[in-house]
């Protein structure tokens, strides 16, 4: 029996899902044990990750001609990224980034790996292959943002408007997930989908991610 997109994206997410003991900085977050400039290089970072997020998600809907359930999947995580843009600000501010500190501001490559991988393939990868690398790379984010944000909560003192942006990431998003699921689904019954290549794909989004995190633990 051939393999449904539910069964497909389980599969990926368990076999491209992170030792949970291999974040670095995570813990100190939750211990409140990570310093307040951490945290602003955090939100520094981010300021550049999602833009350009967003740019490769534009790229890629509009490139998925072919496969429009895809299409619609990363419409979806554009507008995401816009909303998560908003929210970014007052954790910003929570954290003393003013607009001088964003404008000299010199980003880390070890951080922003990642978004380049991302545009990268926005240019070079079928974007259902991209669907289900990057669902199984989103499972190991929004862990990871409910636990800062509750660290923020109780830790820190910031206020619920500060957690915006992780909460966001953080919660449940059933209407994206219906649309991966679309996506994948309609690759296998096309054939358009290659499983090789987007664990691939995957594979390295988890070794960005990780980078980043392990780049911010050193400012730590």
């Amino acid at each position: 029996m051939a393999r449904t997109a539910p069964e497909l994206l389980a599969t990926t997410t368990a076999q491209l899902a992170p030792d949970p003991h291999s974040n670095p900085l995570i813990p100190l977050i939750a211990r409140g044990e990570a310093s307040r400039d951490v945290l602003g290089t955090l939100a520094l970072e981010q300021q550049w990750v999602i833009p350009a997020d967003r740019a490769a998600f534009l790229h890629l809907a509009g490139r998925a001609r072919e496969e429009p359930e895809a299409a619609g999947f990363f419409a979806m995580l554009a507008e995401g990224e816009a909303l998560a843009a908003e929210r970014l600000k007052s954790f910003a501010r929570a954290c003393g980034i003013d607009e001088s500190r964003t404008r000299s501001y010199a980003p880390l490559p070890g951080c922003q790996a990642y978004p380049a991988y991302v545009a990268w393939l926005a240019l070079n990868a079928s974007p259902t292959d991209v669907v289900l690398a990057i669902t199984a790379n989103f499972s190991a984010w929004g862990g990871y943002c409910a636990t800062i944000a509750e660290s923020l909560r109780t830790r820190y003192g910031f206020t619920a408007d500060d957690c915006a942006f992780f909460d966001f990431f953080a919660q449940p998003a059933p209407e994206l997930d219906e649309r991966a699921r679309a996506a994948v689904q309609e690759g296998l019954d096309t054939g358009i989908l290659d499983e090789e290549a987007a664990h691939g794909y995957g594979r390295l989004l988890q070794s960005y991610e990780a980078m980043f995190w392990a780049t911010l633990r050193g400012v730590a």
